[in-house]
């Protein structure tokens, strides 16, 4: 499926309201992913975006919101590698700001993301179905959960069928 002519990608500052809520201005949903590349340090962007974007929604009656968390939100605090506590601390600062927004939202957690071609996958809520998902597969679900509204106010694992 080509999606390209249903989404607008919007590259900015998700610390900066005022770009936030210009970019979302005059949408009908919003699709999340935020990060940090590969600084695993302390950090609190990805919760203020997140805080950001619901606000901007908001303003701007935006009901429908899917995001990519981490899988490791499937896990006891206590059982994620230390490497990846402190991002994963504000992985579920951006899911408690989630819960408590009153949007209609879908909550996406990816095991690894593969740089592979697209293929079958399957969702469960409330835990992960397997170890991989294609990049293009998360982009996918992504966008069409969107209107998919089995899938509001619910945590999505999601994985590529082997």
């Amino acid at each position: 499926m080509n999606l390209k002519n249903k989404i607008e990608i919007i590259i900015g500052d998700v610390t900066n309201k005022e770009q936030v809520s210009n970019a979302i201005s005059n949408t009908d949903a919003v699709v999340v992913v935020l990060g940090t590349r590969n600084d695993l340090s302390p950090t609190t962007i990805l919760s203020t975006g997140m805080k950001n974007i619901i606000d901007a929604m908001k303003m701007h009656n935006v009901e429908v919101v899917s995001v990519c968390l981490s899988a490791f939100l499937f896990y006891k605090p206590e059982a994620v590698p230390n490497i990846f506590k402190d991002l994963n601390a504000d992985h579920q600062r951006m899911f408690d700001l989630l819960k408590e927004s009153q949007l209609k939202w879908i909550a996406v957690l990816p095991p690894h993301i593969a740089d592979v071609p697209n293929s079958k996958y399957i969702v469960k809520h409330d835990e992960s179905p397997g170890r991989a998902i294609s990049k293009h597969d998360l982009g996918a679900f992504l966008i069409e959960s969107l209107q998919q509204t089995e899938h509001y106010q619910k945590i999505c694992g999601i994985a590529n069928i082997a």
